[in-house]
């Protein structure tokens, strides 16, 4: 198994009068072609972790690596190109930008990492949007579209750069049962079909449950790990 994602004591601390630990110690491997999920009660640094290993918050102290890259080392703009190219991500609340077309949303991390010109972007967004069930919606606004439609747009845009990890904060928190469920088929798939590893963050047991592996975090700390 090819890793992705490893770290190694991986600590954040909110500096203030009493420092507030969000993660403390957490050494993992992550690699090709998983599912992982993230669980564990509200507070226990689920969304802490999951910026980490996004790039999105600095650790206080550990050492995080993706595909091999020892993180530390990188200044912001090598951050960032990093993230563009390796990761996409999905939040519970979808984060379009009102304003752009669903297929104008997609091609925004496509115009960021500056690898594609105008056709090309234009025929990828619409490749990634078609295949996710939303052709007669491309020119549509966000706010045109239902809930689990604009999640579907949200996860076009993660895979706008072909990263090979996604990952997901609550993505079916904000949905309802039907829509849920659809969401959780199109990130199996991504793993199963597309070769992908996805991260997700949830408190829906039934997906945790069906991940090929489930990191069980408690007061920034693992606490339980299952799967492979």
């Amino acid at each position: 198994m090819t890793a992705l994602i490893e770290s190694e004591k991986l600590t954040r601390i909110l500096p203030a009068t009493v420092p507030v630990t969000l993660i403390q110690d957490v050494t993992l491997t992550i690699g090709e072609r998983e599912f992982v999920a993230i669980t564990g009660p509200s507070g226990s640094g689920k969304s802490s972790l999951l910026y980490l290993l996004g790039l999105l918050d600095r650790p206080t102290a550990g050492v995080l690596r993706l595909g091999g890259q020892d993180t530390a080392r990188l200044d912001e703009r090598q951050r960032a190109e990093l993230r563009l190219a390796t990761l996409g991500f999905v939040f519970q609340f979808h984060f379009l930008l009102p304003e752009f077309t669903v297929r104008e949303n997609v091609e925004i991390p496509m115009r960021k990492l500056g690898r594609l010109d105008a056709r090309a972007m234009r025929g990828r967004s619409t490749q990634l949007l078609e295949a996710l069930g939303l052709a007669g919606h491309l020119d549509k606004l966000p706010d045109q579209l239902s809930g689990g439609q604009r999640q579907r747009v949200a996860v076009a845009r993660a895979l706008a750069n072909d990263p090979p990890l996604v990952l997901a904060d609550e993505p079916t928190g904000s949905l309802d049962s039907q829509n849920s469920e659809q969401v959780f088929a199109i990130l199996d798939a991504l793993v199963r079909e597309r070769g992908k590893t996805v991260v997700a963050v949830t408190h829906d047991e039934a997906m945790a449950a069906r991940a090929s592996r489930r990191i069980h975090l408690v007061d920034g700390k693992i606490a339980q790990e299952n799967g492979a």
